[in-house]
């Protein structure tokens, strides 16, 4: 399915088509409001600047942006938890409901195929997401 894509540090307005259809994808889901989806960010960064090259890597927020939330809020809060990343609105959440997402933060890693490789909720150690993104590499 197709999101927009929010203007922010290492994102620019835009679309992006999740999963991707040639490539592995990573997708992690946070809030703004969320205190853990905070925390997780330096580890999700250091994850990104270590293997970020070698799938579609991007951030996805349910929330109502451009109605409720608007997107210099999110682009704020990407800024000060130094994303550097693509970052999209599921304002729907239909991307969340079809990769069962019921918490946040949480991530997915989907293969090339567009099958789900690795599913996670809570917040995660570098090494943690590095080692779910390669289960979406290696299928």
């Amino acid at each position: 399915m197709t999101l927009d894509t929010v203007d922010a540090p290492g994102s620019c307005d835009g679309e992006v088509t999740l999963p991707a259809p040639d490539r592995p994808t990573f997708v992690d889901f946070f809030g703004t409001w969320c205190p853990p989806c905070a925390e997780q960010m330096p580890a999700l960064a250091e994850a990104h600047d270590r293997i970020g090259d070698e799938v579609l890597f991007v951030s996805v927020t349910t929330e109502p942006v451009g109605e409720a939330v608007s997107e210099e809020t999110v682009a704020e809060w990407w800024r000060e938890n130094d994303g550097d990343w693509l970052v999209a609105a599921d304002v729907s959440a239909e991307l969340a409901a079809r990769l069962n997402v019921g918490s946040y933060p949480s991530a997915r890693a989907v293969d090339a195929s567009g099958r789900v490789r690795w599913a996670t909720s809570g917040t995660h150690t570098t090494e943690e997401f590095i080692e779910g993104i390669r289960q979406a590499l290696d299928g």
